[in-house]
């Protein structure tokens, strides 16, 4: 941009705090640690289903599933395998019409279950192995448990048959179903959470690969900026990013912080001014003197904090997981005193049959659907409402969140300026004909302020005034001549006396004289979005504590709080929020973070959820739990009913799916024997589908409201 339009624009700009970053804090110590550390995940392979950052329950592994391979291909392979086994199988001894045999028929399907077990099964003995490392054993070790003794008393009644001739019930059919069950589930789940990005690798590419270093003779080398030192002279062309943080030696241009700041107007920047690497020059050509490389940027800086914020374990305590748990050391401790009893007023061959009955009837077919049914569901109704779920214990957590952050630019305001309101002042002229002669004063200008003035006269269908001369007015602002008389367009400073205006808070006052009287004037400034209020309210009415985070000054902050009722904080830098956000975790309160731009990503990353407005970043979509596709506050409202209702279904299949299990597991131990009452294994078996039945059933009405 010309000087002079710099010039002509000062007064738009005087509220503008070009203070708010300190980028000289150094938070970026522990960078290259970070990156070679082993928490951060390789997101190379896409066979994987990786997730951005692990919220997965890190104290048992039910969903770490990205280390256990593809369950898409897993389930699709052993499908064929398993249905010839279902097929071949009586279920629990009692052959079903579909079913047939054949001489040797159950040797084939000893051997398909050992192909079975060793291909489906891999994921859950590698999940189980893990769960128990780390001494919290669960779902998958409940299904190793099922599978290893199903499998294992089926091919010791397979070889009793052929070397005793006894006959001895097999559960391979209760073994294959258990097996594709847990794959299917596994598989909607990951297809209903899907992938997320690197939210690493975008903050990355904002920078640019090369840099124009200008030599002592002026000429000018193109270098790779990993090159870059401290002290060199770097030339940033127009519409160029910036390559690295600096202070501008020369030149004159509005840089583009949005994206990493959250402020939400360009700034005006010359000589002796900082700029940070990755922001964007606008139409001059800068001269900058490099100030910091590497692990000491902004950019390094907050890909630091996005380290440090994916190492930190969830503290979500997921629901289907401790329930696997409970019942895996319920099926263990039945069974053992099943095999203790009945081998004592027995023999041993009863008490292994009791106690195998037990471990087979203590797998759980509708538990494992029990969570991937709602969040199928779930998934499907939030991208109905533009709502992009990719952690599902986004959903457990937000259901009981204490506190919700959200930043301003971009998710409780437009992120674009607009006139709030334009008076006059002299009572001899209309509001249209103010706003035609600001129109025509404003129409040659580029600026952003100056733009939103002529689209607001276009949009009341006003014609600008045609004006013989604009000169800029250095420092103030703009002046012309039209139909023989003087205009200005100022600031109130320019003019050196108030004016008896309302001015909105936040706002930026103009002030337009005409032959040295002030006739009227107009507020710009950044406007809220429609369904803000109404989201504070919603979120009033969940008790969920809103508190709104930004970087830009205390002035815009300030009138934004206010007219939505809210606590606030002004002048936040990345560490900031990062610091407001664990902080109030370390107080034991549960956080969603709701964001837009570079600097929310870390604080997005490290919050129980992260909420990324959907029109904002790819670094901090990618840094987020949830993504609002459509930008609208009031899918936030939405998100939280969502998270509420699919906890609630998730609950009550728990008790469907868990229920079955600790009514099954003492009876199939033989604890009702004394009685006459026994679980015939039939029974068992219908007993399981209809819980299953149910489970689905209840998952499908999971609604929200119109």
């Amino acid at each position: 941009m010309a000087k002079s339009e710099k010039d002509h624009h000062h007064h738009h700009d005087e509220q503008a705090d070009h203070s708010k970053m300190d980028h000289s804090k150094h938070v970026g110590h522990v960078y290259h640690e970070a990156q070679v550390k082993e928490g951060i995940q390789d997101h190379s392979n896409p066979s994987q289903n990786h997730e951005h950052h692990d919220h997965s329950d890190h104290s048992g592994h039910d969903h770490d599933h990205h280390h256990h391979g593809n369950f898409k291909e897993i389930f699709l392979k052993s499908l064929p395998v398993g249905i010839i086994i279902l097929l071949l199988s009586p279920m629990m001894d009692i052959r079903l019409p579909f079913q047939f045999t054949f001489p040797y028929s159950d040797i084939v399907v000893a051997g398909l279950a050992t192909i079975l077990l060793v291909y489906g099964g891999k994921p859950f003995f590698q999940g189980a192995i893990e769960e128990f490392r780390q001494k919290a054993p669960g779902m998958m070790a409940l299904i190793s448990l099922g599978l290893s003794v199903s499998y294992l008393y089926s091919i010791y009644a397979v070889l009793a048959r052929y070397v005793t001739g006894e006959h001895i019930m097999d559960f391979f059919f209760e073994f294959a179903s258990l097996l594709l069950i847990m794959l299917l589930g596994h598989w909607i789940e990951m297809k209903a959470v899907g992938e997320a990005g690197d939210a690493q690798k975008s903050l990355a590419e904002l920078v640019p690969k090369d840099a124009h270093v200008v030599l002592e003779d002026d000429a000018i080398e193109t270098r790779p900026v990993n090159e870059l030192k401290v002290g060199d002279l770097v030339r940033v062309q127009a519409g160029e990013n910036v390559p690295a943080d600096g202070i501008i030696k020369r030149g004159t241009s509005r840089i583009n912080e949005a994206l990493l700041t959250g402020e939400s107007k360009p700034i005006e920047k010359g000589a002796g001014d900082k700029v940070i690497g990755g922001s964007t020059n606008g139409a001059g050509i800068l001269y900058l003197e490099v100030q910091e490389t590497g692990d000491q940027s902004f950019i390094s800086q907050v890909q630091t904090l996005i380290s440090q914020a994916q190492d930190q374990p969830s503290r979500a305590e997921n629901l289907a997981q401790k329930v696997a748990g409970w019942l895996f050391y319920i099926a263990i401790a039945v069974a053992f005193i099943a095999f203790v009893v009945w081998l004592y007023i027995a023999d041993i061959q009863t008490a292994i049959l009791f106690t195998v009955t037990t471990l087979v009837i203590a797998c759980p077919h509708a538990l494992g659907l029990a969570i991937p049914l709602v969040i199928a569901r779930s998934t499907s109704l939030g991208a109905s409402r533009g709502l992009l779920v990719k952690d599902r214990e986004a959903l457990e957590l937000a259901s009981k969140a204490d506190v919700m952050i959200l930043d301003k630019t971009g998710t409780l305001t437009t992120g674009e300026f607009k006139v709030l309101n334009m008076e006059t002042l002299d009572g001899q002229h209309t509001e249209a004909e103010i706003a035609a002669l600001m129109a025509g004063i404003e129409g040659g200008s580029s600026h952003p302020i100056a733009q939103s003035i002529v689209q607001y006269a276009e949009k009341q269908g006003i014609q600008p005034v045609h004006f013989d001369s604009i000169d800029v007015v250095s420092g103030a602002g703009i002046e012309g001549n039209a139909n023989g008389r003087k205009y200005e367009l100022i600031s109130q400073k320019a003019l050196g006396r108030d004016v008896a205006v309302d001015v909105p808070k936040g706002a930026t006052l103009s002030i337009l004289v005409e032959d040295g009287d002030p006739i009227g004037t107009v507020a710009l400034g950044d406007e809220l979005k429609e369904t803000s209020g109404t989201l504070i309210q919603a979120l009033k009415h969940y008790n969920i504590k809103p508190i709104m985070a930004t970087g830009d000054n205390e002035t815009a902050a300030q009138g934004v709080a206010e007219k939505l009722g809210i606590e606030y904080r002004a002048n936040q830098s990345p560490q900031d929020k990062y610091d407001l956000v664990e902080s109030l975790k370390n107080n034991g309160q549960t956080v969603i973070m709701v964001g837009d731009g570079v600097n929310d990503a870390p604080s997005l990353a490290i919050a129980d959820v992260g909420i990324a407005v959907g029109a904002g970043t790819q670094v901090a979509i990618d840094s987020a739990d949830v993504i609002l596709t459509q930008s609208d506050p009031g899918d936030i409202e939405s998100f939280i009913e969502l998270a509420n209702k699919t906890t609630g279904k998730m609950k009550q299949n728990l008790v469907w799916g868990a229920g079955y299990n600790f009514i099954a597991i003492p009876i199939a131990a033989g604890g009702l024997a004394f009685i006459g009452i026994t679980l015939v294994p039939a029974v068992g078996a219908v007993l399981m589908s209809v819980s299953t039945v149910i489970v689905a059933i209840n998952a499908m009405t999971l609604k929200l409201k119109n």
